[in-house]
């Protein structure tokens, strides 16, 4: 018996999603602002290393504090992947808004209690323990964090301003860093760095409970993203029933079934993160300990690069609207691999003006991997897998990436080699550009599995116009390749003796 196949719906200006634009800017403001508490936290522990070493690890020689306290820093990156998997599945099962509510909420309390922690001469092993605890649960929460922000975003977005949108994502972490920075330079300048180190690096930890109500106020007051509301809301009866027991397909089928979007996604947050971590969290402890600056002096040339990033990150977003994801991975990817050891040559000068131009450069580089990354990554998986899906491949990529600090401290410390940050991110760039060259073109598209969304209904109107437009062209090609065929057909069969047509 020959299967009829059921004729496709065809697509009509009520299938295009109109964004609000109040609600569009409601959603980035709420999660560019956990995102930038997170990376607020991530980067006053980057600027507080030294001063963290002699409070948690007094008895170590300046070196291993140094590395002790990365290595605080990058342990929390193995809960990850599990923050992951919880929050994934919960994101797919329950929706983007709730999970975005409670992991800023355990986010803004792990690392308020942070200033809490006695220091080590008062309760010993103790200290280092709590520090430790406490960078695990903002690991676990962290891990559906940044995804769960640039899906919510992502699915916020009209298709045409994806880029532009989601490069606010990487402007909150930028600000989050900048605004760490700014904190721990005015503390410092106030009461000295013997009060820093005494009781004043507790106090940018304590900022992180308002910041945690603020941000928690803003996305409780959020309704669900257009996309997934459209996801459940089109599916049967028995299937939305279904959706309350989770995704369906598994973590293994998710990476059998689309195993070529989970090593993109891996690739493009490996070399953007490690590239992350080594400008905004290394290389403050490296001006400091390894070329005999002042911790005031790292900091404020880190925030003068910051700065710069602030204004370049959406112009990057706007462009790859323009122009596509893709160029700014493979460009930003070949860029790192040649500019790599000419930046640290600059960095290692000791001259002020070099030293920015090298950091400079890596910034600029920086900011063609995050002005893409937030729009680029959701549309890789289907909506009812995308939360689970990319939360895992993410924090297995964040898993590689947060060792960073801690491994080119050691390299660092071990071989005496300055130019051993160079050699690691060479090594990445390389992964990037493999990365560029697979990954497939996303921008002016539909997120995958979702509804073509416009900002208004002209803009709807021409989207609809381009998609028929589209469907006319891959018409004549199949019509261009049938007449091909067809005489292709006519030259063989003339060419045998007993065929006839």
């Amino acid at each position: 018996m020959k299967l009829r196949r059921k004729k496709a719906k065809p697509i009509t200006l009520k299938d295009v999603t109109i964004i609000d634009d109040s609600k569009l800017r409601k959603a980035i403001t709420a999660a560019a602002l956990g995102n930038a508490m997170e990376w607020f936290d991530f980067g006053v522990y980057g600027f507080l290393a030294n001063a963290l070493g002699k409070v948690f690890f007094p008895e170590a020689s300046p070196g291993v504090q140094l590395v002790a306290t990365l290595a605080t820093f990058s342990v929390p990156f193995l809960i990850r992947p599990l923050g992951g998997l919880f929050f994934g599945r919960l994101g797919d099962k329950y929706g983007r808004q709730k999970i975005l509510a409670i992991t800023i909420i355990i986010m803004s309390i792990s690392t308020f209690s942070i200033g809490l922690i006695p220091s080590y001469a008062m309760i010993g092993v103790w200290a280092p323990i709590l520090l430790l605890l406490c960078k695990m649960a903002q690991g676990f929460s962290v891990g559906g964090e940044y995804t769960g922000a640039s899906i919510f975003i992502a699915e916020y977005s009209p298709d045409r301003k994806r880029g532009f949108m989601g490069s606010w994502l990487e402007f909150g972490s930028i600000a989050g860093y900048v605004l760490g920075a700014g904190v721990v330079l005015l503390i410092t300048a106030l009461i000295g760095e013997q009060g820093l180190d005494s009781w004043g690096w507790r106090l940018p930890f304590f900022l992180a409970f308002p910041l945690g109500v603020i941000g928690l106020y803003l996305r409780h007051a959020l309704e669900e993203t257009p996309a997934f509301q459209q996801h459940v809301e089109t599916m049967e009866q028995g299937d939305r029933e279904g959706l309350q027991d989770g995704p369906k397909i598994s973590f293994g089928e998710v990476v059998r079934k689309y195993w070529r979007s989970f090593l993109c996604c891996i690739g493009v947050v490996i070399v953007t993160n490690v590239t992350y971590y080594m400008l905004l969290t290394y290389m403050p402890s490296y001006l400091s300990h390894s070329l005999g600056y002042t911790e005031e002096q790292g900091v404020l040339i880190i925030i003068a690069i910051m700065m710069g990033m602030l204004f370049i990150q959406p112009v990057i977003g706007l462009l790859s609207d323009r122009f596509g994801r893709r160029p700014f991975v493979i460009g930003g990817s070949i860029a790192l691999f040649l500019l790599a050891v000419p930046a640290f040559r600059l960095i290692d000068s000791g001259l002020q003006p070099l030293i920015f131009s090298g950091l400079l450069v890596l910034a600029v580089i920086l900011n063609c991997f995050t002005g893409v990354m937030a729009s680029s990554l959701p549309a890789m998986f289907p909506t009812q897998v995308r939360f689970s899906a990319l939360a895992s491949a993410f924090n297995i990529s964040v898993l590689i990436a947060g060792l960073t600090p801690t491994v080119i401290a050691w390299l660092v410390e071990a071989t005496s080699n300055l130019m051993m940050p160079a050699y690691y991110l060479m090594a990445v760039a390389a992964i990037g550009i493999v990365t560029g060259l697979a990954m497939r073109e996303t921008a002016n598209k539909p997120l995958r599995g979702a509804a073509p969304a416009a900002s208004d209904i002209e803009e709807a109107k021409e989207i609809l116009k381009e998609h028929h437009a589209s469907i006319e062209q891959q018409i004549e090609d199949i019509e261009a390749e049938i007449t091909r065929l067809e005489a292709q057909r006519r030259r063989l069969i003339d060419q045998h003796p007993r065929i006839e047509a």
